[in-house]
């Protein structure tokens, strides 16, 4: 990967932008069980930075993806990974199709206010009985004059309690079921949607998570992105850009957690000496960190051929898979180090326990990820 100023500028900006509008407040946002989306989305797209690789001529930079590759590996040095993810959702969750496929019109409507951040964006996909199976999901979009009549649920939805719209994942039809869905873009306010009280988590405690109903919700067919019956298609990009976020932007959180740990064990003397200076623990920390090293080239290598118009399906299901589970091993092997001041609450390590587990499963589990690996190796039907 070849950086320029231009890069480093967007390093440098969110840099600054996480350590002064961000770290200071998260243990309380970690309290809340909710951070403020709408003010700190607006800040950060009066710096330009909700827009990176979106079109100019709706207020985005126009960059091609390493300069949101950039920004998402510095919103790894969010001390709370709820927070980076529900900016993630903004950014490359809930938008992505819509810079692609949505019309001028709805990108005028809807877009814009995304990359300004004067809007605050969901993504609607999962079911009660369809996670991972995205192409089980039941919601349904049925035509009425020149409108669409919504109905079903929504589970497990990142940014739902603020959300302004939500891009929902829908059925059109009663045909092939990767050929039968729709993406549309319904307005939280609209009549018919509801939205339940907010989910208790294991982690991402400040990012606020719930439930959303759709009851005869009535849209506009030009709320539709792109054609009909292409949502499972246009979804699938999507997970792509998710799933490259969600790489870079644990690559420092990772690198964190093991720094603090160094720390940590450096100052923290048991049996004569300091617990860092065990060689098991030090050859441990020099293979997680070499862990990420590849976990990071990985990302890069895939992020390239993004950017170059291949099909990245396998490497980026490649490195979402390697993600989650680094995720784990890193801070399982932490916070075993600390010791019994680990397995505490308010513990930077047990944080990072809570936050990390959710890499396996959200965005697509780990055995998903396999299953698209092996089908693109041809050993799996």
């Amino acid at each position: 990967m070849k950086w320029t100023e231009e890069h480093q500028s967007i390093r440098e900006i969110t840099a600054k932008f996480v350590d002064n509008e961000i770290n200071p407040y998260v243990d309380q946002w970690e309290e809340d069980g909710i951070f403020p989306a709408h003010e700190l989305f607006k800040k950060l797209g009066n710096l330009g930075m909700l827009g990176i690789s979106k079109p100019e001529k709706y207020g985005g930079l126009g960059l091609d993806y390493s300069y949101s590759l950039v920004f998402a590996e510095e919103m790894g040095r969010v001390h709370a990974a709820g927070v980076s993810t529900g900016i993630g959702v903004q950014t490359d969750m809930a938008t992505p199709a819509l810079a692609k496929f949505g019309s001028e019109d709805l990108c005028n409507e809807f877009l814009v206010p995304a990359i300004t951040g004067d809007a605050v964006f969901s993504i609607a996909v999962s079911e009660p009985s369809a996670g991972s199976d995205v192409a089980s999901i039941k919601t349904s979009a049925e035509k009425s004059g020149e409108d669409y009549v919504i109905n079903g649920t929504k589970m497990w939805i990142t940014n739902s309690i603020q959300a302004d719209y939500f891009c929902v994942l829908v059925n059109t039809s009663e045909g092939p079921r990767h050929k039968n869905k729709s993406l549309i873009i319904v307005p939280s306010d609209t009549k018919g949607v509801s939205v339940s009280e907010p989910l208790k988590k294991l982690g991402l405690h400040s990012s606020d998570t719930a439930q959303i109903f759709f009851d005869n919700v009535k849209v506009s067919q030009k709320n539709r992105i792109g054609e009909e019956g292409k949502g499972f298609i246009y979804q699938m990009i999507q997970f792509q850009e998710e799933r490259l976020y969600a790489a870079a932007a644990a690559l420092k959180g990772y690198e964190n957690i093991i720094q603090e740990t160094i720390e940590y064990t450096r100052q923290r003397e048991a049996f004569g000496k300091a617990i860092l200076d065990n060689q098991v623990v030090h050859y441990r920390l020099a293979e997680l960190q070499t862990e990420v090293e590849l976990l990071r080239a990985l990302t890069y290598n895939a992020v390239e051929e993004y950017i170059e118009g291949k099909d990245v399906l396998t490497k980026a299901s490649m490195v979402k898979l390697k993600t989650g589970r680094l995720g784990r091993e890193i801070s399982d092997a932490c916070l075993q180090y600390w010791g019994g001041m680990g397995f505490m609450w308010e513990s930077s390590v047990a944080r990072a326990y809570r936050d990390t587990r959710l890499g396996s499963i959200g965005g697509g589990s780990d055995e998903v990820m396999l299953g698209i690996i092996s089908k693109q190796m041809g050993i799996l039907d």
